[in-house]
């Protein structure tokens, strides 16, 4: 059965093997993978992340093999990421209650989600590519929540990789407020393994010491008292599958969260890693 994949790419860098790895699971089954981008713009990959020289701080050693530098300059080469959706076009952002015509247009916002949820009918999984870029443009971007919600309210496959699983964390219903992760089991970057210094994103000048939230605090308070955040320290992968959600914890567990993904859709999979 053909399938199609929405994948969620920062404008503010990927890490090339969190989008291979994926990506080449899904076109191993023949899925169509369709790219978007929070404004539309061509996502571009972080360059250690094309690499294998370049030596992980805090794990001393390199996280990128001869043969994934090249898949990733290669993909980078392609014209696959060349035209994006752009989510700012796409998906609803809620109005300021101080907008003049405020509830008219809190109207018109609902009925976009409604229309959303009918644009997404033909997709089955939502991925959200990782990397320090969803820190910027991702994580606290309401329209990519937007999306997410509309995906995990049709029962389909909401999946996200190292820091992108911070949208599953913020991604909440306006009513109650609450992570549409409580109660679940997840994975994503746990703390060892955060730089101290030096966390880059693409097109700014800016570059910070260590990431401005540690992800792993945030997926424990999120999942709540009967969810659980797995980080896995010391383990060589994390892939952590509690239906509808699929969660990577970093690079190196980026083609094990594609098949998992694909083990989901095609076997019926709804448990593993836990």
């Amino acid at each position: 059965m053909s399938r199609k994949i929405l994948v969620i790419v920062s404008e503010h860098g990927y890490w090339a093997e969190e989008l291979i790895g994926p990506v080449s699971k899904f076109d191993e089954r023949g899925y169509e993978v369709v790219f978007a981008t929070p404004t539309g713009k061509r996502p571009h990959a972080l360059p250690p992340s094309l690499d294998a020289n370049y030596i992980d701080p805090p794990l001393g050693r390199s996280v990128t093999t001869e043969e994934n530098a090249r898949l990733g300059r290669e993909f980078e080469q392609s014209s696959r990421l060349d035209t994006p959706l752009d989510i700012e076009a796409w998906a609803p952002e809620r109005p300021y209650t101080s907008d003049e015509g405020y509830l008219r247009k809190l109207e018109g916002y609902h009925r976009d989600l409604e229309k959303l949820e009918a644009d997404i009918a033909g997709y089955d999984a939502l991925l959200i590519v990782g990397g320090s870029g969803p820190i910027v443009d991702l994580a606290n971007n309401e329209r990519v929540h937007a999306l997410i919600l509309a995906f995990k309210n049709a029962g389909k496959v909401v999946a996200a990789e190292c820091y992108g699983v911070a949208c599953l964390a913020f991604a909440r219903d306006w009513g109650d407020r609450k992570s549409i992760i409580w109660g679940k089991h997840v994975t994503g970057h746990c703390k060892e393994y955060d730089y101290k210094d030096g966390t880059g994103f693409l097109g700014t000048d800016f570059n910070m010491g260590p990431p401005p939230y540690p992800l792993e605090y945030i997926l424990r308070d999120a999942t709540g008292p009967r969810g659980a955040y797995h980080g896995n320290f010391g383990h060589p992968l994390s892939v952590i599958v509690d239906y509808p959600f699929v969660t990577g914890r970093s690079t190196p567990d980026s083609y094990l969260t594609g098949q998992k993904i694909v083990e989901v859709l095609e076997d019926g999979l709804t448990r593993y890693g836990w």
